[in-house]
C-alpha cells in the first residue's frame, strides 16, 4: 500500500469522465488499498481515484461509523428528500461551500472481487456517496455552491451565530 498524491482544483484529471473497471485483479486491489491508506492520512470523508491521477471508477466513502466502503463503477439508483450543508473537499483545500445534497441515496456498486452489492446512506453518508461519485463524471462540488468559504470565515460564521 502506497499513500498517493492528492491532486488539487486546476488539475485535469479532476474534470475528466472515468473510465469503468473491467479486471478486478491485484492492480485494482492495490489501487482500492491505495486510496483507503491516502484517505485515512488525509482525515477525509471520502476518495475518488480521479483524485488520484486514475481515471478509473473506483472510490473510498467513510459511513457514520468511519468504516471504509469500496465501491467500483458505483452508481446511484434512489435518492429521497434533501439536505443542505458544508462541504469540503481533499481536492479544494482549505475551502467550504453550502450544497444541497439528498438526505437519502442508495448505491448499486460492486465489491473488489466484482461482486454487485447496494449500499443505502442518509446524511453525511449520503452527502459522501453524491460528492465522490460526482468525482467520477468530472465535477467538483464548487460547481454546486453560491460561494466559497474559507476556514476562518466559517469560523467566524460559528462565532457570530453563537453570539446571537
Amino acid at each position: 500500500m502506497a499513500i498517493r498524491k492528492i491532486l488539487t482544483e486546476g488539475d485535469p484529471a479532476l474534470t475528466k469522465v472515468c473510465h469503468a473497471v473491467t479486471k478486478f485483479d491485484q492492480k485494482l486491489w492495490n489501487l482500492l488499498d491505495d486510496l483507503k491508506e491516502t484517505l485515512e492520512e488525509a482525515h477525509g470523508a471520502g476518495l475518488a481515484a480521479p483524485q488520484v491521477g486514475i481515471l478509473r471508477r473506483a472510490v473510498i466513502v467513510m459511513d457514520e461509523n468511519f468504516e471504509p466502503i469500496e465501491l467500483v463503477n458505483p452508481e446511484i439508483i434512489a435518492q429521497k428528500g434533501e439536505q443542505d450543508g458544508l462541504e469540503g473537499c481533499l481536492s479544494v483545500p482549505g475551502m467550504w461551500g453550502y450544497v444541497k445534497r439528498p438526505e437519502w441515496v442508495r448505491v448499486r456498486a460492486y465489491d473488489r472481487n466484482g461482486k454487485e452489492f447496494e449500499v443505502e446512506g442518509t446524511g453525511m453518508t449520503a452527502r459522501c456517496f453524491c460528492h465522490e461519485l460526482a468525482h467520477l463524471d468530472g465535477h467538483l462540488y464548487t460547481e454546486l455552491t453560491d460561494r466559497l468559504y474559507t476556514t476562518e470565515e466559517l469560523d467566524e460564521l460559528e462565532e457570530q451565530e453563537d453570539e446571537a
